[in-house]
C-alpha cells in the first residue's frame, strides 16, 4: 500500500491535533446534538500503531471515566488522514452508528445485527453499495468484506461513521472492534471483554461519539 505523509512531523500532529478540536466545537453549534457519551482514542505519536482508550459520560456540565484507560491498536501506519488501501487509522470526532458482531447481542442499546456468511461491508469504490453493509448470499463488489468469515475481531464490533456521505477514497470500513493483537487495516482495536462492555455501555440515545487523536487527554470543555 502506498504511504502518503506529509513533509513535517510536526505540521503533522499540529494538523491531527488542531482537526481533532475543530471537529468537537462542532458539538455545539445549533442543530448538532449534544454527546454525554464520549470514547477518547489517544495515540502518543501520529505513525505509533497503538494507544489507548478511554470511555466518558457527561454529568451536569462535568465529564467521568467510565472504562479505561485500556490498550488501542490502531492501523499499523498510525493515525491521520484516512484514504482507502492505507493502513492508518482516521483522526477527528465521528458519530457510532451500527453495532454487529458474530455473537448474540450483549446486550447494547445500539442498533445491532448478529454477522452470518450473509453479511458484508462493501469497500469497493467503483460499487453503488460502497462503505455500507450489505446482506446477500454473494456481493458485486471486486473489495468487499465479509463480516463472519473475518473471525473474531467482529466478534462485537460498531461502525465509526468517518465517511458517511460514502465518498470514495476517504476509507471504508472502518469500526471500534476486538483486537488480536496486531495493527489493524485502520480500525480500533480493544480486549474483546473491553469491547463487549463498551456496546453494553453505549446508548444511542446519548448520542455517542469518538475522539481519535495525538495526544488527546480526555473530551473537549462543556459550556
Amino acid at each position: 500500500m502506498r504511504n502518503v505523509l506529509a513533509s513535517g512531523a510536526g505540521s503533522l500532529v499540529a494538523a491531527i491535533v488542531g482537526g481533532v478540536a475543530l471537529a468537537a466545537s462542532a458539538a455545539g453549534e445549533p442543530g448538532v446534538p449534544v454527546s454525554t457519551q464520549m470514547i477518547v482514542v489517544s495515540a502518543p505519536a501520529a505513525d505509533s500503531p497503538t494507544g489507548s482508550l478511554t470511555t466518558y459520560e457527561r454529568v451536569g456540565r462535568h465529564w467521568r471515566p467510565v472504562l479505561g484507560p485500556t490498550p488501542a491498536d490502531f492501523g499499523e501506519l498510525g493515525v491521520g488522514a484516512a484514504a482507502d488501501d492505507v493502513f492508518r487509522t482516521p483522526v477527528g470526532t465521528f458519530p457510532l452508528g451500527q453495532a454487529f458482531g458474530r455473537e448474540p447481542n450483549p446486550g447494547t442499546r445500539m442498533p445491532y445485527f448478529q454477522a452470518t456468511e450473509l453479511d458484508w461491508w462493501d469497500e469497493d469504490v467503483d460499487s453503488p453499495t460502497y462503505n455500507t453493509h450489505v446482506h446477500a448470499e454473494e456481493i458485486d463488489s471486486e473489495d468487499a468484506e465479509n463480516l463472519y468469515d473475518s473471525g473474531p475481531i467482529y466478534d462485537y464490533a460498531v461502525v465509526i461513521e468517518h465517511n458517511p456521505e460514502r465518498v470514495p477514497g476517504r476509507s471504508a470500513g472502518i469500526f471500534l472492534h476486538v483486537s488480536d493483537g496486531d495493527p489493524t487495516w485502520g480500525c480500533v482495536a480493544i480486549g474483546r471483554d473491553q469491547m463487549r462492555s463498551v456496546l453494553q455501555w453505549l446508548d444511542p440515545g446519548a448520542h455517542p461519539q469518538i475522539i481519535i487523536g495525538v495526544g488527546v487527554e480526555g473530551p473537549p470543555a462543556t459550556a
